[in-house]
């Protein structure tokens, strides 16, 4: 089963606001065994609307759409599907009671309801009304050959809502599907050229219902299986023995096999079970390896905090580098990374610290190193380990780079301790 998922909205065309609905809804239809074939945008014109329904008809089996159900007369989302379906809008008598509690509790009054909050009550008469639990404009499910129409508000919380609580559950009960399995290989420290020929003959052997997608960034390679048939257990039979065999090859590499499981998502929960704990000293990351550690549920556990110390002054006043450090080596060094990643460790009182710093760009600090270049060190309550790397440019690509590295590098000293 296909589908294709229709975001309206002038907001979205002229970059005002990100499309994170499409993300959410492909993530959900996959999970169910339904492909999305495909994420068009429109603006809120009724010839544009109209159209876009026409080309899909009988072309996809579920057309998402989101936006443009608002109480304002540029959201005209309602109107035109009941102009497709040659429909009229009715009032629904749930749904405007619901609208009415939202209102009084939103107000904190008993004043009658606005116009615009009436309208939307109004649905067309052939559709299935989707309950928002979240807000007043409720979702459609309307059907027109072999094509389901299924119209959800915009904002994102309230489309999240009707999709995990009605749509998937409706589609789930209504349809037969495939299953569609994936499991996602986590790599670091191996580019992904070098990792698709160390595992070219393995690659070859995968079987016609599983196929691999590498999926790169700086410093990281995900490589995600997806395996698609009617027998549950023969598919990922097949996934944990392809993934048995691969972990014998690139294992040194592998830091984690759950779908969307980041490293430091990974780390965390090392660091956790361990009972151990980190802080962070970072000049050219400016904080970002704190922002990512902590965007990961329960990293109190684990992450005390961070100095970001991005003036030379910060570094000598807050973090305690030495003068003689600097002078000797520039603020761009194994030595004075290696200070950094000490110190924060011993203010912060943490079994690890990460200290990093380095030449992001465009322009190089006054030191001998290029633009580029980042030190990072790793300090253990035995040691010190730190590396010179050169990540090259832009800027987001170095400083991306130090951040994951900083990572990797961590969970490889954790792991000596197994």
């Amino acid at each position: 089963m296909t589908a294709t998922i229709v975001t309206i909205g002038d907001e979205i065309l002229i970059g005002q606001v990100l499309d994170t609905n499409s993300q959410y809804i492909a993530k959900a239809f996959d999970r169910i065994g339904i492909d999305v074939h495909e994420m068009i945008s429109i603006s809120d014109d009724r010839n544009h609307i109209l159209d876009t329904f026409s080309k899909l008809q009988d072309n996809t089996d579920f057309v998402l759409i989101t936006g443009g159900l608002g109480p304002t007369k540029d959201d005209i989302t309602k109107k035109t599907l009941a102009e497709y379906f040659d429909d009229e809008l009715v009032s629904d008598s749930n749904v405007l009671a619901h609208v009415e509690n939202l209102f009084h509790k939103f107000t904190g009054t008993k004043a009658p309801l606005l116009q615009t909050n009436i309208d939307q009550a109004l649905v067309p008469s052939k559709a299935t009304v989707l309950h928002n639990e979240f807000g007043t404009a409720p979702g459609m499910w309307l059907q027109k050959g072999g094509t389901v129409f299924i119209s959800m508000p915009g904002v994102p919380y309230e489309m999240k809502g009707l999709i995990d609580t009605v749509v998937i559950p409706k589609i789930v009960h209504d349809f037969e599907r495939p299953y569609i399995i994936h499991k996602t290989i986590m790599t670091y420290g191996m580019g992904e050229s070098l990792l698709a020929d160390k595992i070219a003959d393995w690659e070859n052997s995968l079987p016609d219902f599983i196929k691999l997608a590498y999926l790169p960034s700086p410093g990281r390679v995900r490589l995600r299986l997806s395996a698609r048939g009617k027998d549950k257990q023969v598919l990922e039979t097949a996934l944990s023995e392809k993934i048995e065999v691969i972990s014998k090859i690139i294992g040194d590499v592998i830091v984690g096999f759950e779908e969307d499981k980041t490293i430091e998502a990974v780390l965390g929960g090392q660091l956790a079970q361990k009972g151990l704990t980190v802080a962070t000293a970072e000049s050219c990351t400016g904080g970002k390896i704190a922002q990512i550690i902590t965007s990961i549920p329960g990293s109190s556990k684990y992450y005390k905090g961070s100095i970001v110390s991005y003036s030379k002054d910060v570094k000598i006043n807050n973090l305690g580098v030495s003068e003689q450090t600097i002078a000797q080596h520039s603020v761009v060094s194994a030595e004075v990374a290696s200070e950094m990643a000490d110190n924060v460790r011993k203010i912060l009182k943490t079994d690890y610290g990460i200290g990093v710093t380095g030449n992001a760009g465009p322009t190089s600090d006054d030191t001998p190193e290029e633009i580029g270049v980042v030190f990072i060190a790793i300090a253990t309550p035995n040691e010190i380990i730190a590396e010179r790397f050169n990540f090259g440019q832009p800027r987001e690509k170095v400083i991306d780079r130090a951040v994951n590295k900083s990572l990797e590098m961590l969970q490889k000293e954790i792991l000596k301790n197994v």
